[in-house]
């Protein structure tokens, strides 16, 4: 339907039909995304299209533009998307304040690990330690493990804090390595919408940088998940293994069948940046980590590497 026409429905309140999917569970916005019809998906996230959902091949709409190439489809549906996560952000501060008074004081560490049984891969495979305190509306949370870009671990020591004021909250970044604090103050009330989505559009050098690399997705399949308690002892007189953490008495369990999976595209990129994405990536230089490898619509996955992860043990 041309967009004009979408256009024309004007402030009306009968917009339900945006979540609505086509025979291939795309939404209006997912397809006309696709097809690469601007003025359609700016009028449909004028109505408030979800940006954050995801399709039936699990990539965002975000995702899409990008692999479309079209530098103002890249910026609208980024601003779009970033002006939704703060509206969502914004409205979900009375809530979350109102739990964290609730809520009594503590610290927390978590730690998990993959491990793998092919020698030498468990070295490469991520861990990491959670460290939480939580103390009257402030929050705060230390993690080592920054990401996973162009198959390589991302590492670095931050702290994210979240403090809980009467009028908001302050939410805080520190780059430990960098020496560096960011900061963003969240008011209880919305901004302005107009205001709050001009400030949200992106920089050129930010759009240009998603255009020049390859679109990534990575992401555990844990449909066939399976949890074992860990046995300790020789044969024939095994018995359940028992740990003790900080004090308590833990069960051990092992989780098998969990899959690393990793989904690239490349379609929206030149011959050079193809070839220096390549280069940047240490996995495909040296080839140390055993992948599965399929193509399917110019689309290529990676499978398997790091299969079983140990979760955090608890008491029990």
């Amino acid at each position: 339907e041309d967009w004009r026409n979408w256009e024309g429905l004007g402030d009306r309140e009968d917009w339900g039909g945006l979540g609505l999917t086509d025979p291939r569970g795309r939404t209006p916005l997912e397809l006309a995304v696709s097809l690469g019809h601007l003025e359609s998906v700016r009028v449909l996230l004028r109505h408030n299209a979800n940006v954050g959902r995801e399709n039936a091949n699990g990539w965002t709409v975000l995702q899409e533009a990008v692999s479309t190439g079209d530098p103002e489809m890249v910026q609208l549906v980024l601003q779009y998307r970033d002006y939704q996560r703060a509206t969502r952000r914004l409205a979900g501060i009375p809530e979350l304040l109102s739990k964290l008074r609730r809520a009594s004081d503590f610290y927390v560490e978590m730690k998990w690990e993959f491990t793998s049984w092919v020698p030498l891969v468990s070295k490469v495979c991520p861990s990491d330690v959670y460290r939480v305190w939580k103390r009257g509306e402030s929050l705060r949370v230390d993690t080592t493990l920054l990401g996973f870009e162009h198959m390589t671990w991302q590492r670095g020591r931050r702290s994210y804090i979240f403090k809980g004021e009467d009028e908001g909250a302050v939410v805080m970044e520190v780059d430990h390595d960098k020496q560096v604090v960011y900061t963003e103050t969240l008011a209880l009330a919305l901004h302005e919408p107009d205001l709050l989505l001009a400030a949200m559009q992106p920089s050129e050098e930010h759009v240009a940088g998603r255009l020049t690399s390859p679109i990534v997705s990575t992401h555990l399949d844990t449909r066939n998940i399976a949890f074992e308690r860990n046995k300790s002892g020789i044969w024939g007189w095994r018995s359940e293994k028992m740990e003790v953490v900080s004090g308590y008495e833990a069960k051990v369990y092992s989780a098998s069948n969990v899959e690393l999976v990793t989904k690239t595209r490349t379609e929206h990129l030149s011959d050079q940046d193809k070839s220096r994405s390549k280069g940047d990536s240490p996995i495909g230089q040296s080839g140390s980590l055993p992948t599965q490898h399929g193509t399917h619509n110019g689309v290529s996955g990676r499978g398997g590497g790091c299969p079983p992860p140990t979760p955090p043990r608890g008491g029990g």
